[in-house]
């Protein structure tokens, strides 16, 4: 349920490579939970190959947010270059007021703002960290569940 949740607000977001990746690890623990019924041990083995991959994966998303590193969270990497969206969380936090400023110079196109945020009580990059930081523990307890 929390990679669905996670998969909900990157759609939302436009963020690609997060979509791809929550939609890899909702099939895998579908094929986890098949193969711990079933008792089905190669299912098993891919799932807690994939939990390793799932929990670097979300380690490489902290570092992102925090900016570890040579990272920047301003970068479109999230989208794989393919667009200018940026974390939902960023206008859309708890407590954020948001509030979108037309230019009124000559020449700039009219479909052209500036979005202005202000009063956010949780910055949107440590919504970000806290939802990886789920995802590894759910995923390291689920492992260790399974084996």
């Amino acid at each position: 349920l929390a990679a669905l949740e996670r998969q909900i607000f990157d759609f939302l977001g436009f963020q690609w490579a997060p979509i791809l990746g929550n939609f890899l690890q909702i099939i895998v623990v579908i094929l986890g939970l098949f193969g711990t019924i079933q008792f089905r041990p190669r299912y098993i083995v891919v799932y807690t190959v994939w939990t390793a991959l799932w929990v670097t994966w979300n380690v490489f998303i902290i570092c992102f947010y925090l900016e570890v590193g040579g990272l920047s969270k301003e970068t479109d990497l999230m989208t794989f270059n393919i667009s200018m969206h940026r974390s939902w969380w960023r206008e859309h936090g708890p407590g954020c007021v948001r509030r979108v400023v037309r230019p009124s110079a000559p020449g700039i196109p009219e479909d052209y703002s500036y979005v202005s945020v202000t009063g956010c009580i949780i910055d949107f990059q440590y919504l970000e960290v806290i939802h990886s930081a789920i995802q590894i523990l759910l995923s390291v307890s689920s492992c260790c569940f399974l084996c």
